[in-house]
């Protein structure tokens, strides 16, 4: 059998799916329950389809039946319908707000009917709805009939049972879609997760010492607390400040960022990467303890890892200006290292490029000399991404640097017209220091050899730059 949607049966199939889904539809209420749960299955192989078309004809009564298929008699149908619904989720994003009220009815339902199994794909199911719409779940009706069974859950299980894996991730997913909305849960939701991440790094401590009398830590327990924090301090922004502010997060960070196990540093950065843009002033004292970890980490032996601290990197740059400079040597040779790395991933080489970037801005006479070194890979890299604040910040770092080392530039200029041509719309300022660097380079070769130049240039960028900066 060939599952592959979007893949090479999924084309041929396209013809028949308007009569085959209504047909699937019906199956869902068929009395066998083996036909009703393999009809889930089929019909989330096709959610992608199914929301490409007009909302009314698919994707409202699939919506509908699958629902009702959520609250089955039989545990079988509940779970195929369950990740079927969360499948279905994600293809549909905030297609799904209109239905918000009925879906968290059913959902909410499901938490009193739900046996231990079925809960956890049920919890998959609720974070998926909060990553796929996100703040229009910010509703007071909607946190009404939501937050309490999933408080009520939180309270029940004890912090050595290993179902607050899925509660955590499912409440990491709420909380960040909810922003300020989860200010009324978060206090007692923070302190469990900063208790969860102590209590593992006290038990890894003893296991470490006495490794014969005590039993090794599961450090899961810590990564989805450092990860649910993420969550909080993502959603509450500054309202996070007070939390931080009456706990030891800070010490307890530094310890997990040197921890021997990859996944325990990977959601340590992501924490700290957050905390830096939520409330910094808590931050900033630990800055000359922390750099030189995250130095360390620049290492993309471990891909995750190495991703997050470098993205932690660009934020504390953006939030220390000038006094980045003692750092600067630190970690600047690794990621022009990483960035001209061939086979490196497309996010570890976009999130290097934006950090280098932002160093850039903030100390453009320690960085701009490197400029040579990194500008080709690092013009590549940003192309092809969507004008956003961190794109922003980075282009800003770039022409700063071209206007402290012109010369770095000269050999990849083409590149670098490519890289601006690339933005949609760029904000005033930033246009216009991409028009002076375009007209000072043109000035400065004369016009002569600009068309010479630009000759070399695809139709479609010369056409982009001619409309956009005149040259």
């Amino acid at each position: 059998i060939c599952v592959c949607p979007g893949g090479c049966c999924m084309q041929g199939m396209v013809p028949y799916l308007p009569e085959l889904i209504p047909h699937l539809i019906q199956c869902l209420c068929d009395k066998k329950a083996l036909v009703r749960s393999i009809a889930c299955w089929t019909l989330s192989r096709y959610a992608h389809w199914v929301v490409s078309q007009p909302p009314d004809s698919y994707l409202k009564p699939l919506m509908t039946e699958l629902l009702k298929r959520i609250l089955d008699g039989n545990k079988r149908v509940q779970e195929a319908a369950c990740s079927a619904f969360a499948t279905l989720e994600e293809e549909a994003c905030t297609e799904l707000v209109p239905y918000l009220s009925f879906i968290l009815d059913t959902l909410v339902f499901a938490f009193g009917k739900y046996q231990h199994k079925n809960l956890l794909i049920l919890y998959d199911a609720i974070g998926t709805l909060a990553d796929s719409v996100g703040h229009h779940l910010n509703q007071p009706e909607y946190i009404q009939k939501l937050m309490p069974p999933l408080i009520a859950k939180w309270n029940e299980l004890k912090d050595e049972d290993k179902d607050l894996f899925p509660l955590l991730e499912c409440l990491s997913s709420v909380a960040t879609a909810l922003q300020s909305g989860f200010l009324p849960y978060c206090e007692p939701v923070y302190q469990r997760c900063v208790t969860l991440v102590q209590k593992t790094l006290a038990q890894a401590m003893m296991y470490n010492q006495h490794p014969d009398q005590y039993e090794a830590p599961d450090k899961d327990f810590m990564i989805v607390a450092l990860d649910l924090l993420s969550g909080l301090a993502e959603g509450l922004g500054g309202n996070v400040e007070q939390l931080v502010a009456r706990s030891n997060i800070m010490t307890l960070l530094f310890q997990c960022m040197q921890d021997t196990m990859p996944e325990v540093r990977q959601s340590s950065f992501a924490l700290l990467g957050d905390l830096t843009k939520a409330c910094f002033l808590h931050v900033k004292p630990c800055i000359a303890e922390f750099m030189p970890i995250l130095g360390l980490n620049l290492n993309p032996e471990f891909i995750s890892v190495c991703n997050n601290a470098t993205w932690a990197i660009g934020e504390i740059s953006m939030q220390m200006g000038a006094e980045m400079q003692p750092y600067v040597g630190m970690v600047l040779p690794h990621l022009v290292e990483i960035i001209n790395r061939p086979n490196t991933p497309k996010t570890l080489l976009e999130n290097t490029a934006i950090t280098i970037g932002r160093l850039g801005y903030v100390c453009p006479q320690e960085v701009a000399p490197q400029l040579q070194h990194f500008i080709r890979p690092w013009c590549t890299s940003l192309r092809n991404i969507r004008d956003n604040e961190e794109k922003d910040s980075a282009f800003r770092g770039i022409c700063v640097m071209i206007g402290v080392n012109p010369a770095g530039v000269v050999q990849d200029f083409i590149f670098f017209c490519d890289a601006v041509a690339s933005w949609v719309s760029p904000k005033d300022d930033l246009r216009e220091m991409f028009y002076k660097i375009l007209h000072g380079f043109k000035d400065q070769v004369g016009e002569e050899n600009w068309q010479q130049f630009s000759e070399q240039f695809p139709p479609q960028l010369k056409e982009r730059l001619s409309a956009c900066y005149g040259v």
